[in-house]
């Protein structure tokens, strides 16, 4: 069991958890991510690690209610626990002096990408971050981003915070204004990852992108995060998470993300039919118990 030392919303829907794992802590570098698990019979889910801190013993990870699992989670509160949390997992970001490196991170996005920036801008680099969201109230970790730029620019969709648009039209301006770029790392939508891909490409500036596709044990033997990667099939979870946009196969990586979708509705309506019948305000383990009913 993993003791959550504290649990707090930072946005709607998206909940920040610093987990008691001293040995992820030791071990974790910028880039990877852990695989936990509920409850025994519950789903494994991946998750980037936003932040470490070896000499508390903890980690830190960001989460978004998406489907069941992430906001069966999100129930979760400071002193409850998490049955696995299994990691650190994939390969670290690559941390060199590259020069001036635009990090782009969209909607929740944002956590993942924020550990490598800080390793960026301690490398020496010169490091410009833009975030995007919805609107205001989902913007996140803007303090902490801010902490690790030379440069935040920060967008919202609808135009209630900072910039309206979108995270491509602001790297769109830096290259139209002549602003050297020896570097593009892109976390967030798989829309988005591949709208700064194609863009990118025009330039011939180097870009990464952070892919979390469909995962289940992390270590490369179920094969269900294969991804197509310059025409080969590579594994996320071991190859990845990050690889060379502009290898990338995004309509490949959407249809495989979406395989599963009518299952995970299906599963979701459930889940919040039996959460109204037990009243929402219940305890964790009403909240388990229920998850455990919703997958029979």
């Amino acid at each position: 069991m993993f003791k959550i030392i504290h649990a707090q919303f930072i946005a709607p829907g998206i909940k920040r958890f610093v987990l008691e794992a001293p040995r992820i802590a030791r071990r974790q570098k910028p880039g990877q991510f852990v695989i936990l698990r509920i409850y025994e019979e519950g789903e494994r889910i991946p998750i980037t690690i936003e932040n470490s801190d070896p000499a508390r013993g903890t980690i830190s990870i960001v989460v978004q209610s998406a489907g069941k699992t992430t906001n069966l989670l999100n129930t979760l509160n400071t002193g409850d626990s998490i049955l696995d949390v299994v990691g650190p997992l994939g390969k670290p970001s690559e941390i060199q002096t590259f020069g001036t490196v635009v990090v782009v991170g969209g909607g929740v996005g944002t956590a993942m990408a924020y550990p490598t920036a800080a390793a960026l801008k301690r490398a020496g680099n010169r490091v410009i971050s833009i975030v995007g969201a919805r609107n205001k109230e989902l913007v996140i970790l803007e303090p902490e981003m801010r902490a690790v730029s030379d440069a935040l620019i920060i967008t919202t969709d609808d135009g209630s915070y900072a910039d309206k648009g979108f995270v491509t039209d602001k790297l769109r301006q830096l290259i139209e204004n002549g602003t050297r770029i020896d570097l593009v790392l892109a976390v967030g939508p798989i829309v988005m990852m591949k709208a700064v891909a194609e863009m990118t490409r025009k330039e011939n500036i180097r870009t990464m992108v952070s892919l979390n596709p469909i995962m289940i044990d992390g270590t490369g033997m179920c094969g269900g995060c294969r991804v197509l990667i310059d025409g080969k099939s590579e594994f996320a979870c071991v190859d990845g998470p990050e690889f060379d946009a502009h290898k990338v196969n995004f309509e490949v990586l959407v249809r495989r993300n979406a395989m599963y979708r009518e299952a995970e509705q299906r599963s979701m309506a459930e889940f919040q039919r039996l959460l109204e019948a037990k009243h929402t305000g219940q305890k964790v383990e009403q909240s388990c118990a229920a998850a455990r009913g919703a997958e029979r």
